[in-house]
């Protein structure tokens, strides 16, 4: 008992040894999984993180809500294969953070495939010690 005591406590002074991450890593890793969970259509985890009031604006001009985004998932209207992000960076300003990024996108929507390289831009907001992305925005690049 006295040893798993000890063990215990070195794991617990290791840990708060630790850096925390940054405010930007945390940004900068939920865009990245949020990629990963469209692609595995993991709805219960992007919900988590869709504003109410999200809008995602497609570099073809084509804007969905939160609903819509959810909708179009699940419904298979848009699925998305591979998203390989090439560069992205996050400035924070208070309790707002945006990235910029780029990335290679690939999937279905509608039943046509798409391939192409991407400039994109989020914006997630700070409520309630919980990052949520609150717009998005694609360009296609050449």
């Amino acid at each position: 008992m006295r040893n798993t005591l000890i063990v215990c406590s070195l794991v617990i002074m290791l840990v708060q040894q630790l850096p925390a991450q940054s405010n930007e890593e945390v940004v900068l890793n939920l865009s990245r999984s949020k990629f990963s969970w469209l692609i595995n259509q993991q709805s219960d985890s992007l919900q988590a993180i869709l504003d109410d009031r999200v809008l995602y604006i497609h570099s073809n001009g084509w804007a969905q809500t939160r609903q819509e985004i959810l909708d179009d998932m699940n419904s298979g209207k848009l699925i998305y294969k591979k998203v390989d992000v090439q560069d992205a960076k996050v400035r924070l300003y208070d309790k707002t953070a945006i990235v910029n990024g780029t990335g290679r996108f690939s999937g279905v929507r509608e039943g046509h495939e798409f391939d192409m390289t991407l400039s994109y831009t989020e914006v997630y907001v700070l409520r309630k010690k919980k990052w949520m992305l609150v717009t998005r925005h694609a360009n296609r690049l050449p």
